[in-house]
């Protein structure tokens, strides 16, 4: 066990528990080193957690993923090796109610500090459809006895809008400088610089979102729904949360028939799971394909080393499936 849990007060543990958090990154997916060292050891869920964990603790921290690069996160089964790893850390980081594997493994585990990043921000409910012009969607299913939103659920995916993953990383550095106080001025300036970039990147979305041919765009599954609400757009999912989820006959028509009358022009498909779906719809509607990565892992699949790169793709691709100015 860290000898650093020796210096952690009682106090500082029940506060930084209290704040909870999520994952942990691919460049550390070898799982290699878990706890025992003589950093601040930290497990974390999957990629966007442990990108936090890794920003902010900086050269202080040792940061473990349960999630493997290349791994569908929402898969993620905790083996015995995990479990005695989450034992040996100082801290488990997680996003509650994406893996229900880790959720389980992290509560029953005797990590002393918890984060989950779900207790940092608000989380709403989505559906196959979020933003925009649901509503008046909503209501015209409601008429015809059907609606999709039932596929929604509390939204998890709070990484992919950079307000709201400010806001996580802002309780993330408070968790990390009361759990380990010796590090505390570097947490902070660490976690100020973190949000000052990501504030930057969210003035970059809101600057070449503003002017489009159409706001609706069509994905793989509901992933999008916050960064969709964030900057005026409507994500239509062809699945629900969940990307394993199989979309029905009558939701593929649906999806058909509205990109042709809002004027989509491309069904995006995700790095990690399958894009046959995607590109099926795609080709019975005749519309163009192209990656919108949801950033749960980094392989050499994705468009970029890091969560700002691939978010930098993510806009690329946005702005020309939605005919930017």
């Amino acid at each position: 066990m860290n000898v650093r849990r020796r210096h952690i007060s009682g106090i500082a543990v029940t506060a930084a528990a209290a704040l909870g958090l999520g994952t942990l990154s691919a460049c550390a997916g070898d799982n290699a080193a878990a706890g025992n060292t003589d950093k601040f050891d930290v497990v974390a869920s999957f990629y966007p957690m442990a990108y936090l964990a890794e920003q902010i603790g900086g050269d202080h921290v040792n940061v473990t993923s349960l999630t493997e690069p290349g791994q569908e996160p929402h898969d993620l089964e905790i083996s015995a090796k995990q479990r005695a790893q989450l034992e040996e850390s100082d801290a488990a980081l997680f996003l509650k109610g994406l893996q229900p594997s880790a959720d389980e493994a992290i509560a029953q585990s005797g990590a002393k500090t918890k984060i989950d990043a779900a207790t940092l921000t608000a989380l709403e409910e989505h559906g196959s459809e979020v933003g925009g012009h649901a509503a008046e969607h909503d209501h015209a299913e409601e008429e015809h006895g059907h609606e999709h939103g039932e596929e929604g659920g509390k939204d998890p995916h709070i990484w992919l809008d950079p307000v709201k993953y400010a806001e996580v990383a802002k309780g993330v550095g408070e968790a990390f400088e009361k759990a380990d106080p010796d590090h505390a001025a570097d947490y902070k300036k660490n976690t100020e610089a973190l949000v000052k970039k990501l504030d930057a990147l969210n003035t970059e979305f809101e600057t070449g979102l503003k002017d489009t041919d159409t706001k609706v765009f069509i994905t793989t599954h509901a992933a999008f729904g916050y960064l969709a609400e964030r900057y005026g757009l409507t994500e239509e999912a062809i699945s629900g949360l969940s990307p394993e989820s199989e979309p029905s006959a009558a939701r593929v028509k649906e999806l058909e028939k509205m990109a042709k009358a809002d004027g989509v022009s491309t069904v995006f498909y995700e790095t990690l799971v399958s894009d046959k779906t995607a590109k099926t719809v795609a080709k019975d509607a005749n519309l163009e394909t192209d990656v919108l990565d949801p950033i749960e892992g980094i392989t050499e699949k994705s468009r970029g080393d890091d969560y700002f790169q691939v978010m930098e793709a993510n806009l690329k691709a946005l702005r020309t499936a939605l005919g930017a100015k």
